[in-house]
């Protein structure tokens, strides 16, 4: 006569820490990330890991063309928070806020021009980056590639499909070093791509 297995206890399934931006900043206010570079994207803290020399170099030279090509009036902000939901802040590279500060108590929410240099994140970049930036009606978004010599540009952010609950970029530019882009908020300047990469 054979025994009877006693039934298997159910799975239990583990529901990772959603994080929220405030938590976040609380971590790193902490020092926890000291001598990293982490980012929010929709709840989930990444490492970007240590800047490479090409990568800082596209961000000071970028910085300084979209200063030169938007002028007074604007904001610019470097490596610095930018919370479009109350699970993300990615740290765009850069991100060019309309008006000046007046001394705002939060993070903005938005920005008229959000550029990413990318070399070792660009997959995370043109994916990931892309919904949540258009998710938040971001209109001009600039994926400065360094690798491959090359600048998408991601604008009209639009619904997907009833049901998925997601918003995507209707139009994907992929440019060249000797092509030219002009910001959506700043339509008379003229920005060659191969001024931009290091």
């Amino acid at each position: 006569m054979s025994a009877i297995a006693a039934p298997a206890p159910p799975l239990l399934r583990a529901n990772p820490h959603r994080w929220t931006v405030t938590e976040f900043h609380r971590l790193c206010g902490l020092g926890l990330f000291a001598g990293q570079r982490p980012i929010l994207l929709n709840g989930v803290i990444l490492e970007q890991g240590l800047m490479d020399s090409p990568h800082a170099n596209g961000v000071e030279r970028t910085d300084a063309i979209i200063r030169t090509a938007f002028g007074k009036g604007w904001r610019f902000r470097i490596q610095l928070p930018l919370t479009p939901s109350q699970h993300t802040d990615p740290v765009p590279d850069i991100a060019v806020i309309a008006g000046t500060l007046v001394g705002s108590p939060g993070h903005p929410t938005t920005a008229a021009l959000v550029i990413e240099v990318s070399d070792t994140t660009l997959n995370t970049d043109l994916t990931e980056k892309a919904e949540l930036y258009a998710t938040a009606g971001i209109t001009d978004y600039w994926v400065l590639d360094v690798t491959n010599r090359q600048m998408h540009v991601f604008r009209d952010p639009q619904p997907l499909p009833a049901g998925l609950g997601a918003t995507a970029y209707r139009t994907h530019l992929t440019l060249a070093p000797a092509d030219s882009v002009s910001p959506l908020a700043a339509p008379t300047a003229s920005i060659l791509v191969s001024e931009l990469l290091p």
